[in-house]
């Protein structure tokens, strides 16, 4: 039995559009959520989760903005299981962003949401 190395790299793609779809899905699913009868640390939780998200976005474009044609150029395989890996730390920087410097803007939009959803 052999693996091929497309075969590999084509898997590491499939899982990261699939925890990317998941990730967004959850957050929807998080934001329907949202009624009057939802209690403030679920409101807060789920306004840091939407601001980590946005972050973890803004990161990865950055990302690929700043990366050069000639490491674009680089080896297939080793470049997809490199992304795959950047993806899941992006994620972590984008999470302690939040923690460390995010919270008058999860603060701001946290109170606005209360105020819409009419929660006390």
């Amino acid at each position: 039995m052999s693996i091929s190395v497309g075969g590999i790299s084509s898997l590491v793609d499939r899982t990261q559009a699939n925890m990317g779809n998941q990730q967004s899905s959850a957050l929807q699913g998080s934001l329907q959520g949202i009624t009057a009868e939802t209690s403030e640390e679920e409101l807060l939780q789920v306004c840091k989760d939407f601001e980590s998200y946005f972050v973890e976005e803004v990161l990865k474009e950055v990302k690929e903005n700043l990366l050069t044609e000639e490491e674009k150029d680089k080896d297939q395989s080793m470049s997809t299981l490199t992304d795959f890996h950047m993806d899941s730390t992006i994620e972590v920087i984008a999470d302690q962003v939040i923690e460390q410097v995010g919270e008058s803007f999860t603060q701001q939009l946290f109170e606005q949401m209360k105020r819409n959803y009419g929660i006390e």
